[in-house]
């Protein structure tokens, strides 16, 4: 549902891709890149056919039905929003030049992100509603109205994304991909997504696909993720069980990196298994029998799935990522 304040979970790192490393974690990266890239390479050619967003009223947008999270964002500077649509959102903002890339994106994130779900967006008729905030100051009441944590950086609720642009920051991070995975995943297999799940999967797709929209313009990026200190490491029973955030902020961000760690390790064992486990869990399976339905001839059990991950979740470079 969140995305965290800064975005500092995963970052997108302008240089030269890394050597590959040799392994077994990162053949089985390697091989499922080679699907996932048809993906990238689709979403950007259809990227070249989205024009410019044309501006319209409030009254004319054709789903105006506003959540109250979104009425009480549109409260906020009300007479300073603008408005305007593309083939899957509906687009709240105060400066076109900032909406334009917003929506750009976007698209591409949600396109992406379902087709490597096998996911067919063309059933889904309702457009998302996203709201793009530019001061901090409006941001700050924005977390007021809506009683959201502090460390909120964006939010997915009931359909609506919201956001913030800075127009001073070149360099906007991942927060716009993080959230569309989460409606992604919401429109496609329901509420029920268990929490580190939901955050970790957003947290996965959205520094992939991020580091893949700016390669595709000429940027030399790859995805990272971020290694879990040895000694705040949660045993993988304790973080799948979780059912609220932790209180700690510290404890929040390593909740976040580790959640990531453990939906990348699991995709990267097997793709098909881990796609598998996600439906499982989304109809109410627990952990253990969801993981027994994924990957019962790699895993045995938790604690063979635990004596595996842990060393993967602290080590600093993990196994690449590749898109």
């Amino acid at each position: 549902m969140f995305a965290l304040l800064p975005t500092t979970t995963l970052q997108m790192l302008r240089f030269p891709l890394a050597r590959r490393r040799r392994g077994k974690m990162w053949l089985l990266l390697a091989a499922f890149a080679v699907g996932l890239g048809a993906h990238f390479s689709a979403a950007a050619a259809e990227d070249a056919e989205n024009g410019a967003l044309t501006e319209v009223p409030l009254a004319q947008l054709s789903d105006r039905a506003l959540t109250p999270l979104g009425q009480a964002a549109l409260g906020i500077r009300a007479a300073d929003w603008r408005h305007a649509e593309s083939a899957n959102f509906i687009y709240h903002f105060f400066h076109g030049f900032i909406a334009a890339p917003v929506s750009v994106e976007a698209e591409f994130y949600y396109r992406v992100i379902a087709r490597e779900l096998e996911k067919d967006t063309t059933q889904w008729e309702r457009k998302c509603h996203i709201y793009v905030f530019e001061r901090a100051e409006d941001w700050a009441e924005f977390q007021k109205r809506g009683a959201l944590d502090p460390w909120t950086g964006g939010i997915h609720a009931a359909g609506s994304l919201f956001i913030q642009r800075d127009p001073q920051v070149k360099w906007k991070g991942n927060t716009l991909g993080h959230e569309v995975t989460h409606l992604v995943v919401e429109r496609f297999f329901g509420a029920g997504v268990p929490l580190w799940l939901n955050e970790g999967y957003a947290e996965y797709s959205a520094t992939r696909c991020y580091a893949a929209f700016h390669r595709a313009r000429g940027y030399a990026a790859r995805p990272t993720s971020r290694a879990v200190p040895e000694g705040m490491y949660v045993p993988v029973g304790q973080l799948t069980a979780l059912i609220m955030y932790p209180q700690d902020v510290a404890q929040v961000g390593v909740f976040y990196s580790e959640s990531e760690r453990l939906v990348r390790f699991l995709t990267a064992a097997d793709k098909r298994g881990f796609g598998t486990l996600l439906e499982a869990l989304s109809k109410g399976n627990r952990f253990d029998n969801a993981l027994t339905k994924g990957f019962s001839s790699r895993f045995m059990n938790l604690d063979a799935l635990e004596r595996e991950f842990k060393a993967y979740a602290i080590h600093e470079n993990g196994a690449p990522l590749q898109d």
